[in-house]
């Protein structure tokens, strides 16, 4: 790698914001000797550019021996975080490769199958002619001879060991503040029966333990590998057996993989198991400290990390959690220049939205919101609602107060098409979401202000929680809830000129602000240090929904000029958006 070349690998014709003082620092970061430098830039400070610029660093092929890695990835755990990086005309040159999946076959009478089920998976010594024109062979031949190529975290962990995507000299991860928990997730084992295509053969008996757990994988084993053999032994099989074979070869490694390291007494990991309905019903395997599952998929595949996120909180904690050593990792903090009055954040808590007290609070949430909605009647708005039982809620009792004409909102089934219709619309409608705290962008009039429901706690009926809290993890628990909140509160504000105002509901949020206040960093802290109770008009539904008269206005196919906000004093940007969910196909594997 070399530093040296940051500031001419940067891709935009002029900086922004603090982008030349981060490159500078970044630089400094890798030229003192460390291995990994962690990048904590806040929304809307470009990290996709920073980024660029670091795997451009990267050695170049003239410059290497035959055993030294050359060239760089980049990777993100979300689809959406992709998709913006292929739209993005500063950033075309990353070669971008998908899974399988993504891709439809070319061949006649197939252009409607998955690469992933096409003929070459389906029949036994396939000879595909037109290979090379392959849409998915084809990108990964161009992403794997590209000086940066640029995947999904899934992909990249997936090829790992592959001969296609070995170790490379650079490896820049963006949006990385969940890396240990995505890998958790990664290497967890869901045992149902859409995963588990013996089920009806193997149903799980009572699983109290990992022992009874190991001697039930191994039980599953022995039947998929039956059911593989079968398959195997036919010399042409149809797309859904094909999709049958792949999930049982990876059902397959996954519990021989657990049964092992589970019997290895030295294996740092730690394993926990759920099974909450009891006999017969669906087991999950769930593993903690995920370094051992790091090294082989991320920290083997390069010589030099830049991990970017605006919210890794503390610096020897991320590392304890991903594998690191902290003597050998920077921290470079890249300063927020959005105005902190453009940002604002406001209280109108109504109590704690635990559990216990949640049919209390509720209800009071939504009579705020109705008078949110009466101080924004022609603007957009987005719910932080945490939980479907709590979206469902709420939106029956805006019903009941006479707003719903202005609700939206979505189901685990069509998140994708109802944020996207939200999206184009231009009536000021308030959409009630689940886990969309992340990976989206709504800038200028898209949506001016938010609603957090409740504090977004990691729930502690799973396993994983409940065992590192018994471990007395604390920091960790509310440390992941700010961070949910500063990710989500960056939804809004996506521009120096723009603004968007959040509204905290659940007294909750300012108990989380005063434990978790040594992990704040100093920009949102001035956010917190800046809080006041807003003048909300009073409770009048009718008010609510004022700004929704002005559709019957407005012709069909008509688009609504974009105003700016009185409060913001800037434009808004224009221009194409994905339609797909911001945590949509996080796992868009090979």
């Amino acid at each position: 790698m070399d530093p040296s070349r940051i500031e001419e690998a940067f891709p935009a014709p002029e900086y922004r914001g603090a982008q030349k003082q981060a490159l500078s620092d970044i630089r400094a970061a890798f030229e003192a000797g460390n291995d990994v430098v962690l990048v904590r830039a806040p929304t809307g400070s470009g990290k996709s550019l920073l980024a660029r610029a670091i795997a451009g660093c990267a050695r170049e092929g003239s410059q290497a021996s035959a055993s030294q890695p050359i060239d760089a990835f980049y990777t993100t755990p979300q689809v959406s975080q992709l998709d913006d990086v292929a739209s993005d005309s500063l950033l075309d040159d990353l070669s971008i490769i998908r899974g399988k999946n993504n891709y439809d076959c070319i061949l006649p009478g197939e252009t409607d199958t998955p690469v992933d089920q096409a003929p070459c998976v389906r029949e036994r010594e396939f000879d595909c002619q037109v290979k090379h024109r392959c849409p998915y062979f084809s990108d990964r031949a161009i992403a794997a001879n590209r000086r940066i190529a640029a995947m999904t975290l899934a992909y990249f962990m997936q090829t790992a060991g592959s001969d296609v995507f070995g170790t490379r000299d650079v490896v820049v991860i963006d949006e990385a503040h969940g890396l240990g928990e995505w890998a958790e997730m990664y290497a967890t084992i869901d045992l149902r029966p859409d995963t588990v295509p013996v089920w009806d053969a193997r149903k799980p008996p009572n699983v109290e333990d990992l022992e009874d757990a190991a001697a039930y994988a191994q039980g599953l084993i022995q039947a998929a590998d039956r059911r593989l053999s079968e398959l195997r032994g036919n010399a042409e099989i149809d797309p859904e057996e094909a999709a049958e074979r792949d999930r049982l070869q990876q059902l397959r490694s996954d519990l021989k993989w657990f049964r092992e390291e589970y019997r290895d007494p030295e294996a740092a990991t730690t394993w926990v198991v759920d099974q909450p309905d009891g006999e017969g019903s669906s087991v999950t395997i769930k593993p903690l400290d995920p370094e051992r599952f790091l090294g082989h998929t991320v920290w083997d595949r390069g010589n030099k990390f830049a991990l970017l996120s605006a919210t890794i909180l503390n610096k020897d904690a991320f590392c304890r959690n991903v594998g690191l050593d902290p003597e050998r990792v920077a921290l470079v903090d890249v300063p927020h220049t959005f105005p902190v009055e453009n940002r604002p954040l406001y209280d109108v808590t109504q109590g704690k939205m635990t559990y216990e007290h949640r049919e209390e609070t509720l209800p009071k949430i939504a009579r705020v919101l109705v008078r949110i909605m009466a101080h924004h009647p022609d603007e957009k708005g987005l719910v932080h609602c945490h939980s479907y039982a709590i979206k469902d809620e709420l939106a029956r009792l805006l019903s009941e107060f006479g707003v719903g004409s202005r609700i939206r909102s979505h189901e685990k089934e069509d998140r994708d098409g109802q944020l996207a219709a939200w999206q184009r619309s231009d009536d000021p409608d308030v959409f009630l979401s689940v886990k969309m705290e992340e990976a989206l962008d709504l800038e200028g009039d898209l949506c001016r202000w938010q609603l957090l429901c409740k504090a977004p706690y990691p729930n502690t009926r799973d396993s994983r929680v409940a065992r590192r809290l018994e471990d007395g993890q604390w920091g960790w628990y509310y440390r992941s809830a700010l961070r949910t909140v500063i990710q989500a509160c960056g939804r809004v504000v996506r521009a120096p000129d723009d603004y968007g105002a959040t509204y905290l509901g659940d007294d909750s949020l300012l108990d989380l602000f005063e434990r978790a206040r040594t992990d704040m960093p100093e920009w949102f802290a001035e956010q917190v240090d800046r809080m006041t109770a807003p003048d909300l008009p009073q409770f009048d539904p009718g008010a609510a929904t004022a700004g929704t008269s002005t559709r019957s206005r407005r012709s069909r196919g008509q688009s609504r000029t974009r105003s700016q906000s009185s409060s913001s004093g800037g434009s808004s940007r224009s221009g194409s958006r994905s339609k797909r969910s911001p945590m949509a196909d996080v796992w868009d594997t090979e």
